[in-house]
Order: structure tokens, then C-alpha cells, then sequence
């Protein structure tokens, strides 16, 4: 019996072992999906985008199979909390405030935020009796969010939106007068064919560490600093091996890490 006990309880250690391999093998990534060119989804329903290529290459580099879960953008941090996924890779950037819920891997790039405006319009951010009784509008819970409330809040409305996509298409109809974003995420929209001639960008970039923070990280939940360090080696790693360049070339012609 003792014999028959002490089998039965190597067994379960053994698959308990190898179970606990098996779930280390693969890493859960959430991101959003709608926040192109860094992710979306694809006519073909599948991610894709910069941060995508992105996680994916990093996976690979720590020899890990990668599994994606979208969720909306606000409820990216209670799903890393509620251990639905292990890591957040959706552009978000490493702010003080973000800090206090979750930890963060290094960034993996770092752009500034623009605004746009309908070509001709006299508003801009830099002349703030232009902005008076007027609408900004943003992406709710993202840094230019944060960024127009510290800036603008008593100078104009602002009016934030569940995707970026909402706020450009208001602009167009005219129900906003300006659009805030991160620069990458805005240019696609300026630089659209179908909007040649109809908006433009204005005030130059807003870079202030307090509103972008320290560059674009990895998200992990809070005192995971095994996995923090595991995705900052991995980073380095395809920095180093020409793999960052080639997916930063897929998207952009320009150096997205920043210095």
C-alpha cells in the first residue's frame, strides 16, 4: 500500500512538474485591436499590426508560444490583474500613474502626440484663445487623453472617445475641432488619400515626459519582475539581431524606438 501511495503520489508530482512546464511555455498577451497600425484586426479577422510582429518576435526569442487575447482598452489592466492574460502589449505607455497598478518591461518605442485640425481652421494648441468654446477630441484613458485634460480642460470641451478611428471620423463631420493621438497613430489619418486637402497637423509634437512617460512598455502585473526581465532581454535581443529593424521597417520609415 505504502509502495502503491508513494507511486500515485510521483505520479501526480510529475505531471504537476510537467503541467507547470507546459503553461511556462506559453505566454497570454492582451492588446486591443484597434488601435492600427500597432493592432488590429485584419479582413481576414486575424491581429495584426506592430505590436503584434512585435510579440511574436519576442516569443520567439525567448523560445515561448505566444497566445493573444483582445480585450477593449479600459479593461486591459483588470484582465492582466485578473491573470487572463501575463503581459499587456498594446502601446502603452509607462506612466507614473500606470506605475502605481501594474510593473512595466523597458519601452520598446517612444513617439510624441500630435493634433489635427480640418485644413484652413484658424485652432490650434499652441494659441489657446484659438481653442476657446471649442471640442478635442481623444481616445479614452490614453496618454493624449490625459495630455488635453491636464492642457486644455478649462479652455475647451474634450470629448473622448472608445477608439481613435470615432474621433477622426467626428472631426470630419465637423462635431469636433480637434484631434489629439500619438503621432504614429494620427499619421495614417492626415496622410489618407481620401483625406487629402481635408485635415492637416498643427502645433508640432508634445513630448513632456509627464503626459508620455518613459516610452512604450510591456505591461506585466505588479512584482512580476522574472517575466519583466525575461521580455527586456528578448527586446534586446531583437534589437540587436536586426529582427526590430526589419518589423520597424514593415510599418514606418523612420526609427520608431526613439533614443
Amino acid at each position: 500500500m505504502k509502495k502503491l501511495t508513494l507511486l500515485l503520489s510521483s505520479t501526480v508530482l510529475a505531471l504537476a512538474v510537467a503541467g507547470t512546464a507546459q503553461a511556462a511555455d506559453k505566454l497570454r498577451l492582451g492588446t486591443e485591436g484597434a488601435y492600427a497600425p500597432f493592432n488590429t484586426v485584419d479582413k481576414d479577422g486575424k491581429l495584426a499590426g506592430f505590436d503584434i510582429d512585435i510579440g511574436n518576435a519576442l516569443c520567439k526569442a525567448m523560445d515561448t508560444e505566444c497566445e493573444w487575447v483582445t480585450s477593449d482598452w479600459d479593461g486591459l489592466i483588470p484582465a492582466l490583474d485578473a491573470k487572463k492574460f501575463d503581459a499587456i502589449i498594446a502601446s502603452m505607455s509607462i506612466t507614473d500613474e500606470r506605475k502605481e497598478k501594474i510593473d512595466f518591461s523597458g519601452k520598446y518605442y517612444s513617439t510624441p502626440i500630435k493634433c489635427a485640425r480640418e485644413t484652413g481652421k484658424t485652432v490650434d494648441p499652441t494659441q489657446t484663445d484659438t481653442l476657446k468654446g471649442k471640442m478635442i477630441g481623444v481616445q479614452s484613458g490614453v496618454v493624449s487623453d490625459n495630455f488635453a485634460r491636464a492642457t486644455f480642460k478649462d479652455i475647451a470641451e474634450i470629448t473622448a472617445y472608445k477608439t481613435q478611428d470615432e474621433a477622426n471620423m467626428d472631426l470630419l463631420s465637423g462635431r469636433v475641432d480637434l484631434v489629439c493621438a500619438d503621432s504614429v497613430v494620427l499619421a495614417p489619418f492626415v496622410k489618407d488619400e481620401k483625406n487629402a486637402g481635408k485635415v492637416e497637423f498643427v502645433g508640432g509634437d508634445f513630448d513632456d515626459k509627464k503626459f508620455i512617460g518613459d516610452g512604450v512598455g510591456i505591461g506585466v502585473r505588479k512584482g512580476d519582475t522574472a517575466l519583466a526581465e525575461k521580455l527586456n532581454k528578448a527586446i534586446a535581443k531583437i534589437r540587436e539581431d536586426g529582427t526590430y529593424a526589419e518589423i520597424n521597417k514593415k510599418y514606418f520609415d523612420f526609427d520608431l524606438y526613439g533614443e
